[in-house]
């Protein structure tokens, strides 16, 4: 069990500049999130180690920066950063480290106690739980977990107004963002209760019942909320060529017939696409070799580069739909659909702790694991693990190259995590935008609602998604990353035919963020949607404001994918399929424009939205959820499937088009 202080987590805060007394709230919880119960108050002796995570110089001009290389009317479109520039423009300043010692003197807490990190991002030092009390305004008390693992928290913080502008967060305090033990400790749902609502607008059978993780009443991690959902297991001998099948079988020729993929595609060195999988998530190689024996006969044999992150394995011990359907789904259509091009794996997190994204953000880039005081451990993994079996080497800080373009098919609820912890994440994926990477979320596969279905009740905790808020998912209402929903060939229908939003067992998760504001390029097409195609709800059920993050932005075929999985063909469905395929799009675009001598897409947000004609839009369909219709798809930019789908030779011309 870890020690005490390993425990307790970090602690961070935002500062301000001109001396004051006064002090503000700076962070407060509404309650305690699900599975958490509050035991008792922390002796006054105690020792916590207090973090305070100091605000980035420049993040006013973040937009202003990643706008300047990756808008298509910009001259210095695709002149991406270096790493070096990016860690000198973002640096925080001394002012904000001397503000925060004085403060932190004034208050008893002596000047050989303090510290500075080594990125200079952290202020760092040992309190009992009196002098933390005194410090923040506050009370801690112990909680813990229906697992039993406990954390050490309170209710919110105050910190002086003067101080507040310096200052990100402080931990330990209000982040029950507890990433829970892997594999043993997953909550599991039955699909058989979506699977029967969604029957009517269903047009393939279900199939027999599958558990799956759904993460019902815990914190998600990662591998909890996103998994795809199985169908029938199925026989493939006459629908392996035949495309017109498509609107019951997906195969990878379906996807090209949809998309207009190009005919001959090559590799190229310098281009490179990840996907990224967190363990016990795992590829069997025999699925692969089956896949590809029937859609990709060349490729038989083939592994995709794989990168092990913090004691990462490709465990094959545990086998099912539950451990290999993600993996299995992922890579066989990723990299089926870029051959010759290699397909990076980023397999990140031991057997025993697991991991979260922002273990895998530290693993391709060393200075985020202190950037605003790095990582939260009742969060994040951390490394050593010193549970039994656990990784025992350090965390990997660097070390991995990002690719041009990296998928990831996990998301979290937004209401899982702190305001502060999703902004310091997705100021992250902001800086890889600015050095050219491009970032794929997957939206979800319910709907207007939350991971397994859950909608938000009045008083700020989970309920079974009868009613409710509208629940939306991060990091796809992070406005630095291009999230992915799904749609379907309309029953019946031939692959020509337009396609709708995905209403076979999964609907295309989609909203409007309660933490992100709205960004300028997505603006004038959120404004389009609230006057032309007004939702039927209040405030009362989502963030009707129009002035925050919509999502998603793009969408690709969602349902009835043809997937080997355990040493047999299933149909799997979910914006899981959806993001590889846009992925694999981009890796395509990106391989034009890297032969013509040019540079990688980057941050494609502000391309797509100011030539919405490159794409095709999506008219029909709706992502029920929380007891509503949720919203319908229509003309222009929706919150079911974003602008629409690729249409490759249009997206590629644009694209090449651009210095």
């Amino acid at each position: 069990m870890r020690s005490a202080i390993i425990a307790l987590g970090f602690f961070v805060a935002t500062i301000a500049a001109a001396p004051s007394s006064s002090y503000v709230q700076h962070e407060k919880r509404d309650g305690l999130p699900p599975g958490w119960e509050r035991t008792h108050k922390l002796p006054a002796h105690e020792v916590l180690p207090i973090r305070i995570a100091l605000a980035q110089s420049n993040l006013d001009k973040a937009d202003d920066f990643l706008l300047d290389v990756s808008h298509p009317d910009s001259p210095n479109f695709g002149k991406h950063w270096t790493a070096k520039q990016i860690a000198e423009a973002f640096a925080p300043s001394e002012e904000s480290f001397d503000a925060v010692t004085v403060w932190l003197r004034s208050s008893g807490i002596e000047s050989d106690r303090i510290s500075k990190s080594q990125s200079l991002g952290w202020v760092e030092f040992d309190a009992t739980v009196s002098e933390a009390e005194n410090l923040l305004k506050t009370e801690f008390h112990l909680h813990r977990h229906e697992t039993g693992k406990p954390h050490i928290g309170c209710d919110e913080y105050f910190i002086p107004e003067h101080i507040q502008p310096h200052v990100d967060f402080i931990t330990p305090t209000v982040h029950f963002d507890t990433r829970l033990p892997m594999a043993k400790q997953l909550a599991k749902r039955d699909l058989d209760e979506v699977l029967e609502k969604r029957a009517a607008t269903s047009t393939a059978a279900a199939g027999t019942p599958v558990q799956t993780k759904a993460a019902v009443n815990i914190i998600k991690s990662p591998s909890n909320g996103f998994l795809p959902k199985k169908g029938a297991n199925i026989n493939i001998q006459n629908i392996i060529t035949e495309l017109q099948n498509c609107n019951q079988f997906i195969v990878p020729d379906c996807l090209r017939a949809l998309y207009l993929f190009p005919p001959n595609v090559a590799a190229n060195s310098k281009n490179s696409y990840g996907i990224v999988e967190y363990t016990p998530q795992a590829y069997l190689q025999g699925d692969l070799d089956l896949f590809f024996s029937n859609f990709s006969k060349s490729q038989k044999q083939r592994t995709p580069t794989t990168d092990l992150i913090d004691g990462a394995v490709v465990q094959t011990t545990n086998e099912g739909f539950q451990y290999n359907g993600e993996s299995d789904l992922d890579l066989e259509y990723a990299m089926t659909l870029v051959n010759p091009q290699p397909v990076t794996l980023y397999q990140t997190g031991d057997l025993v702790e697991g991991a979260s994204f922002n273990n895998f953000l530290d693993a391709i880039d060393g200075s985020y694991c202190t950037y605003e005081g790095g990582d939260d451990p009742t969060q994040d993994a951390t490394y050593p693990d010193p549970l039994t079996g656990g990784y025992k080497g350090p965390e990997n800080c660097g070390g991995f190259a990002a690719t041009k373009v990296i998928s990831t098919s996990y998301g979290y609820n937004e209401a899982d995590l702190t305001a502060a912890y999703e902004r310091r994440q997705c100021n992250e994926y902001m800086k890889l935008g600015l050095q050219g990477t491009t970032i794929l979320y997957s939206s979800g596969d319910y709907g207007v609602a939350g991971n397994g279905g859950q909608c938000i009740a009045a008083n700020g905790s989970y309920n079974n998604g009868a009613n409710g808020r509208f629940n939306p998912s991060f990091p796809s209402t992070c406005p630095y990353v291009t999230s992915v929903g799904a749609t379907q060939i309309v029953p019946g229908a031939s692959v020509t035919a337009p396609e709708e939003a995905c209403e076979t067992v999964i609907f295309s998760g989609g909203g409007f963020s309660n933490v992100f504001p709205l960004p300028s390029y997505q603006s004038a097409a959120v404004k389009s949607f609230f006057a032309n195609h007004p939702p039927p709800y209040t405030a009362a059920q989502f963030n009707n404001s129009q002035q925050t993050r919509g999502y998603p932005d793009i969408s690709a075929n969602g349902a009835n994918y043809v997937v080997a999985i355990d040493g047999t063909f299933s149909l799997v469905y979910g914006t899981s399929a959806s993001s590889p395929v846009v992925g694999s799009i981009l890796t395509l675009v990106n391989e034009a424009r890297l032969a013509a001598g040019k540079s990688s897409v980057g941050f494609v947000n502000p391309t797509l939205y100011a030539n919405p004609g490159i794409l095709n839009d999506i008219t029909k369909g709706g992502n029920q959820g929380c007891g509503t219709a949720g919203f319908t798809a229509t003309t222009g930019w929706d919150p079911v499937t974003g602008l629409g789908t690729p249409n490759f030779p249009k997206v590629v011309a644009k694209f090449l088009s651009l210095p």
